[in-house]
């Protein structure tokens, strides 16, 4: 039957007007579908303290009062008697309800965008891996040459994590990290033809992949500090970052098909070729500041500039004052025990699913994307319970050190147990666990830059991750010398201590509140 929204006005006994609000009402609150040709919209005034919508609908000729839309209440304090002159037709607002993209939060777009420029990242970064075998069958290179051409990446990598956190603090974080994707998508693309000239020529390109890789974490923390709210930090933080999980899912399961149907070269074309589209998509959406957007709608800019860092770009680092900290430091020593385990457990795990487990090449790279995937899930699930606690009025100090005593805890306890397994299944398992709980460190210290230092967030990620990276490359090295004098234990027990001293140092450093404005 056809339905007429109409406010009983007189149906009510008429009081005295009391002082009055505006009350405005969502357009998402409104079902178009259910309206005619013949329905009001009306906004009422009312003393009442938070805002209510309330019409009734008449059909065949009879009244029904009290109908509420989508549960949005009138209290009886409100009469309707003497309000008649305040009631306005807002009928027009209904034509201009868009679709649901267009609705769409445009911070989520802008997290959205970083997640797919990271899944590129691990995309082009892990293919190496898969492809070095018939390039190194092809050009004949040992494994000395090998470990070379797969060290050379980290050079550059090195280089641009600071420079790129203070080019990001001053420039903007949409120039940074469009930069990094285009110049890391170039050098992908030039790997094929640089193998072909030669070594030297493989190394740099290599190293220039690096560097426009290190300037992306940087860079995305810039703009998230300045885009998300602090009470959707972690989910958005998180998801971001599984991005870079999902790429090397993507990238090894991808490469051997690629490869066995097109030659190893079609690898590097193909994965390079994607940031062309991602880059368009990103100058066209994405905007370095919520003040920098002249399509922001004005209820997401208020709500986002109330609970984030939406400042101008630093003109001056204060390098001694962020040095000083001990929070800063916490993240600094953290960062590297973190890194240690997780460097060693994805860089050597094929070799210990090989020697250990006595899986075959194949079996071994199945199970090496099984632990990514995980730790894809395992780090919006962390997300997601990190942002809850936060709503429910749990300190964001509290929040960081659940969270990342959980991520160093956990792993720890997962390798203890594999010296005691002899089971394939079970050391799986435990692998697949370590990692999966590593991934709640995306809560923990992961977010902790944007808390301390929101303003500085992409240098202060640029220090911390300049000491994982060296942890990693440590670790790498180390890993081989202690296998050579040791065992697989020997190895899990120098991580599991460093598990313990980070779990130690973040609990009685670490804060989540703003140390350095």
């Amino acid at each position: 039957m056809g339905l007429s929204a109409r406010a009983l006005l007189s149906s009510f006994p008429s009081t005295p007007k009391a002082p009055s609000s505006s009350i405005s009402v969502s357009r998402k609150s409104i079902d178009v579908k259910h309206l005619t040709a013949h329905t009001s919209l009306f906004w009422l005034r009312s003393p009442s303290p938070r805002p209510h919508f309330h019409v009734s609908a008449r059909s065949s000729g009879e009244r029904e009062a009290g109908k509420v839309w989508e549960g949005i209440n009138v209290p009886d304090s409100v009469k309707f008697g003497d309000v008649r002159s305040d009631v306005v037709v807002e009928k027009e607002e209904l034509d201009n309800v868009g679709p649901w993209w267009e609705e769409f939060p445009k911070r989520w777009v802008i997290v959205l965008l970083c997640f797919s420029a990271f899944l590129l990242c691990n995309m082009d970064r892990v293919n190496m891996s898969i492809a070095i075998l018939p390039m190194s069958a092809e050009y004949n290179w040992n494994p000395t040459t090998v470990g070379l051409i797969q060290s050379s990446f980290f050079w550059g990598y090195l280089l641009t994590q600071i420079a790129g956190g203070i080019w990001a603090d001053t420039v903007g974080g949409k120039q940074v990290l469009g930069f990094g994707v285009v110049w890391w998508s170039i050098a992908t693309a030039l790997t094929p033809v640089a193998a072909k000239l030669g070594l030297p020529f493989l190394l740099v390109v290599r190293a220039f992949m690096g560097v426009g890789e290190g300037v992306a974490m940087p860079a995305m923390n810039n703009i998230l500090s300045k885009w998300v709210p602090v009470a959707e930090r972690s989910r958005s933080l998180s998801l971001v970052y599984s991005g870079m999980y999902l790429g090397s899912v993507t990238g090894l399961a991808c490469s051997p098909f690629l490869i066995h149907q097109f030659g190893w070269p079609s690898v590097f074309y193909s994965f390079g070729s994607l940031g062309t589209i991602w880059f368009s998509v990103w100058l066209s959406k994405a905007h370095s500041s919520p003040l920098d957007d002249p399509e922001l709608r004005d209820e997401e800019k208020k709500l986002i500039t109330t609970s984030s860092s939406s400042k101008e770009p630093v003109k001056n680092i204060p390098w001694g004052l962020i040095l000083s900290k001990a929070p800063v430091w916490a993240l600094i020593v953290s960062h590297f025990c973190h890194n240690w385990g997780t460097f060693i457990l994805l860089t050597w795990m094929p070799t210990y699913y090989n020697q250990v487990l006595k899986f075959n090449l194949t079996e071994s790279g199945l199970f090496c994307v099984l632990p990514w995937f995980t730790m894809a899930l395992s780090a919006n699930f962390g997300g997601w319970i990190a942002d809850t606690l936060v709503s429910r009025g749990v300190s964001v100090t509290r929040v960081r050190k659940i969270m990342q005593t959980v991520g160093f805890l956990g792993p720890a306890f997962f390798l203890t147990q594999l010296s005691h397994i002899n089971s394939p299944t079970m050391a799986v398992l435990c692998m697949t666990c370590s990692q999966g709980t590593d991934a709640f460190s995306q809560s923990g210290l992961y977010s902790n830059h944007q808390d301390i230092a929101p303003r500085y967030s992409g240098i202060l990620l640029g220090l911390s991750n300049t000491a994982g990276v060296l942890a990693g490359v440590l670790g790498t090295a180390a890993t081989g010398y202690i296998l050579q004098h040791g065992s697989w234990s020997d190895v899990f027990k120098v991580s599991v201590g460093l598990y313990l001293v980070g779990t130690v140092v973040w609990n009685l450093f670490s804060t989540g509140e703003k140390v350095i404005d």
